[in-house]
């Protein structure tokens, strides 16, 4: 498994911008896709964004497809998350996962490695 590490949350207001970092150590995070994923607070983890493992594919859900871009840079053994005209109904939890599954995939059950999470609250 790959050990990964969010950062970049914060409390921003509604229409902001933040930009969240997924950090791996242990492997070469490019031989991996990557998701992005949230969980707000009673509610169940729901898919972001993925991104293949070279970055050539990437796929968001509709929810945030014209406001959030996933990319990275494997240089960096890192992949970012750019968050724009954030509402507050983004307000959740955001982790990374990578998985051995190089194109990347939205499914929550393809993933074996996680981080602890990133909290992001967006103020109306």
């Amino acid at each position: 498994q790959v050990q990964l590490v969010e950062s970049g949350g914060g409390l921003v207001q509604a229409g902001g911008s933040l930009r969240l970092s997924c950090a791996a150590s242990g492997r070469t995070l490019s031989n991996y896709g990557v998701g992005w994923f949230r969980q707000a607070a009673g509610k169940e983890r729901e898919p972001v964004a993925t991104i293949s493992w070279s970055g050539e594919l990437t796929v968001s859900v509709d929810s945030v497809k014209d406001r959030f871009t996933i990319s990275r840079d494997n240089a960096k053994n890192t992949v970012y998350l750019e968050m724009n005209t954030l509402k507050p109904e983004d307000t959740a939890v955001y982790y990374c996962a990578a998985t051995r599954l190089r194109i990347g995939s939205l499914h929550t059950y393809m993933y074996d490695s996680w981080g602890q999470g990133t909290q992001v609250t967006v103020s109306s």
